[in-house]
């Protein structure tokens, strides 16, 4: 009989990591995770937003900015849930809803995808 790699357990989230994901992809390094450790949740994100707007002219205009935030949010936390946890029933744990409501709300943000090698 061939050998055969181990099947993971079903809902292990298999060492995903965002850093890793990031660092792979080349868009942080080791200096700009030292600086961005040194700023504010809420600086990192108005800065963003002020880069986002310099970038098309200073305005965001019509962006329903105040009706997203909880959306984005969201999706910031689940990603750094689907890399913390060691399986799908630990990070709906930590996040404190059912197992089922946590593969509803990674279906929707589409997780999985985000952290897949394709």
């Amino acid at each position: 009989m061939p050998w055969q790699p181990k099947k993971t357990p079903k809902g292990k989230l298999r060492n995903l990591s965002l850093l890793k994901k990031l660092r792979k992809d080349k868009l942080i390094n080791d200096q700009f995770e030292v600086m961005l450790n040194s700023l504010s949740l809420e600086e990192v994100i108005g800065l963003k937003l002020e880069l986002a707007s310099k970038s098309i002219g200073g305005k965001l205009y019509g962006l329903p900015l105040w009706h997203s935030i909880e959306s984005i949010a969201k999706d910031a936390v689940l990603k750094y849930i689907y890399s913390a946890a060691n399986s799908k029933m630990e990070a709906a744990r930590y996040l404190g809803v059912t197992s089922e409501y946590f593969n509803k709300v990674c279906k929707k943000y589409d997780i999985k995808s985000y952290f897949s090698e394709n």
